[in-house]
Order: structure tokens, then C-alpha cells, then sequence
């Protein structure tokens, strides 16, 4: 059974700092990309950061460019995002996902293969 578990989630002053993790396990994820998105109440789910798990290339959207780092860890199955000077607009659920598409093509939803649960992330003003 394929599961993706975030968690390190929690509540966050502006400015603060959280590591949010996502343990894989279930089957060889080294052929796919590892994505963080997050939605927000009301709005769409948004593409945050990927990681191809195979070189370790990474790629961010323009809005956590800085703040945000993505890593993973082979040996224990896991893929991190680090989310430095938050700011109260990064409040939402985020959520793992392992992704087909390559590191060049991410950003959309089409190609994702498997979701984690989400881990909310509230950042305070």
C-alpha cells in the first residue's frame, strides 16, 4: 500500500520557521518527482516545490523562491520543505505528492500519482 504521511505542521508566528516532512513507503519512488502544493480555504490547490528524488535538482514557485527549501533523504524515504520567514498568506494545508511528470513539467496536477493527507500550517500576524 503506497502512502505519502506529512507531518510538522502546527501554528507559526509571522516571521517563524516550520520543517514539514513526508515519509514515503509502500514502493520505489526514485523514477518520480516529489512535490509540496498547499490550498488555502477558498482558493485552488497551488504548486509550492518540487524535488526530483533521482538527482536532487529542485524548483520552487516565484512566491516561496528564498524562503522555502525542499531536500529529501533517501535513506529514510522522506522529502522535506523547509519554510523559513513565513508569512501570514503561507497559511494553508500542504500536502506531498509523488509526481510523474518530470522536474521541467511540474506545476500541475494531471500527472500526480499519489497525495499525502495534508499537514496545516497556520501562520499568525
Amino acid at each position: 500500500q503506497v502512502q505519502l504521511v506529512e507531518s510538522g505542521g502546527g501554528l507559526v508566528q509571522a516571521g517563524g520557521s516550520l520543517r514539514l516532512s513526508c515519509a514515503a513507503s509502500g514502493r520505489t519512488f526514485s523514477s518520480y518527482t516529489m512535490d509540496w502544493f498547499r490550498q488555502a480555504p477558498g482558493k485552488e490547490r497551488e504548486f509550492v516545490a518540487a524535488i526530483s528524488w533521482s538527482s536532487g535538482y529542485t524548483y520552487y514557485a516565484d512566491s516561496v523562491k528564498g524562503r522555502f527549501i525542499i531536500s529529501r533523504d533517501n535513506d529514510k524515504n522522506t522529502v522535506y520543505l523547509r519554510l523559513n520567514s513565513l508569512k501570514p498568506e503561507d497559511t494553508a494545508v500542504y500536502y506531498c505528492a509523488a509526481d510523474r511528470a518530470p522536474l521541467f513539467r511540474v506545476g500541475g496536477t494531471d500527472l500526480i500519482a499519489y497525495w499525502g493527507q495534508g499537514t496545516q500550517v497556520t501562520v499568525s500576524s
